[in-house]
């Protein structure tokens, strides 16, 4: 025991806790079960199937899912039930060994033959609900990257030396405690995130009315008139020549502006970058040839910073056209679906500012703007609160596995 117990010291186990047990997965695990080998098929039979790309830590996503081809049958084995653990034996060696719990999430799938499904011995383990918790646990997951093995790209995590990870086991009553604590804890983060999807839809609804003069806001009225944006911007090429500018910006598709060695982990300027353009607080800027994947934004971080040249700069003529609301118009989804039209096409198709320019928006006066960027921003900062409350919950949910799993938290169990 003792040697068992030094074995976990590097996870911070320091002490076995009265009841519990120290057992290797082989010691605990009745079936390790692979699933079939199905290919991908653009024409289906209706069969979703489970892959590696569903899995996600502890849980399962569905927002993308592959099918049988139409002709192929699958094994009646790898139909899932709910409570199946599957655990994810090849991926690239980052993600490799994910483990989540299927909880019904259609009402009929298979899974395929990179993931694993576990049963296990139910004199040392209450549920899969527990072991998908200590698989995801910080101890979990250090030994699962320490047995990973290949290369980043493709990697593994054989039989055998996952048979050989170690578990600390609570007496079962105490088991089944602690996954109550932690659906618990599940369950408000899941509330949460439902509440951020809601919000998001009502943001989109709200763009997509007033945005287009579809819905005015209380005291706005009158034509609805369609302009053409490039009578209101202004491209801006200001060069660093003095070479006054040293933060260097990237402008990312989910973060917007940020330190370009925030991005690479290192500044990948050129070292003269006096032909760098200048980018000051209000102004816009834009990949050309990634506009249409989002690396476009409005500078609200940093006072200033420089680009790489290939960006493009512009401003607003805030006397007729608040940056805030062009924001606003530049994220919609009519944005982006109609990038096509205007593009240049060269090795890669590429949205000059000319192209930007000839776009048409709704565009009323500056105080139904101001009206209209008031109600969107309320709602941007409604949905950015629940999301630091979700991250808020999933921190605290992670805090509590560290202490419960561990044993250094014990939960007081009714017929004790």
């Amino acid at each position: 025991m003792m040697g068992e117990k030094n074995s976990l010291e590097k996870f911070g186990i320091l002490d076995i806790p009265k009841g519990w047990q120290i057992k290797k997965l082989k010691d605990i695990l009745i079936e390790g079960r692979l699933g079939g080998n199905y290919e991908n098929a653009e024409a289906n039979n209706g069969v979703p199937v489970i892959k590696m790309g569903n899995l996600d830590r502890a849980t399962i996503k569905i927002d993308k899912i592959q099918y049988l081809p139409e002709n192929e049958t699958y094994n009646q084995e790898d139909v899932l039930v709910k409570g199946d653990l599957l655990f994810n034996t090849r991926n690239t060696l980052e993600l490799v060994g994910k483990v989540a719990i299927w909880n019904n999430e259609l009402p009929f799938a298979v899974y395929n033959s990179n993931l694993m499904r576990m049963k296990f011995d139910s004199s040392f383990v209450e549920s899969t609900w527990f072991m998908n918790r200590a698989f995801n646990s910080y101890y979990g997951l250090r030994q699962l990257r320490g047995i990973a093995t290949g290369t980043t790209s493709v990697a593994a995590i054989y039989g055998r030396d996952l048979e050989s990870i170690k578990f600390l086991l609570p007496p079962l009553p105490e088991q089944k405690a602690i996954a109550q604590v932690l659906s618990t804890a599940d369950s408000a983060i899941h509330t949460t995130e439902k509440l951020i999807a809601q919000k998001e839809l009502r943001k989109k609804w709200l763009m997509q009315q007033l945005l287009t003069g579809k819905k005015r806001l209380k005291g706005f009225s009158g034509e609805v008139k369609i302009k053409v944006v490039g009578q209101f911007i202004k491209e801006v090429s200001e060069r660093n020549k003095g070479l006054k500018v040293t933060r260097v910006l990237s402008v990312t598709n989910s973060r917007g502006f940020i330190n370009q060695s925030d991005q690479f982990d290192r500044s990948v300027a050129s070292e003269d970058a006096s032909n760098y353009k200048i980018v000051r607080k209000g102004q816009f800027a834009y990949n050309p040839s990634r506009v249409n994947v989002g690396s476009l934004d409005l500078l609200r971080n940093f006072d200033e910073g420089i680009l790489s040249p290939m960006y493009v700069v512009f401003s607003t003529d805030e006397k007729h056209l608040l940056a805030d609301f062009l924001y606003f118009h530049l994220k919609t989804q009519w944005f982006y679906g109609h990038i096509p039209m205007f593009v240049q096409g060269s090795v890669r198709d590429s949205l000059s500012f000319d192209g930007l320019c000839s776009m048409k928006f709704f565009i009323p006066t500056i105080e139904e703007q101001a009206a209209i960027v008031k109600v969107l921003q309320a709602a941007d900062k409604e949905i950015s609160l629940l999301k630091a409350k979700a991250e808020k919950l999933r921190e605290q949910k992670k805090g509590l596995m560290q202490v419960l799993l561990t044993g250094k938290v014990r939960l007081k169990i009714n017929n004790e």
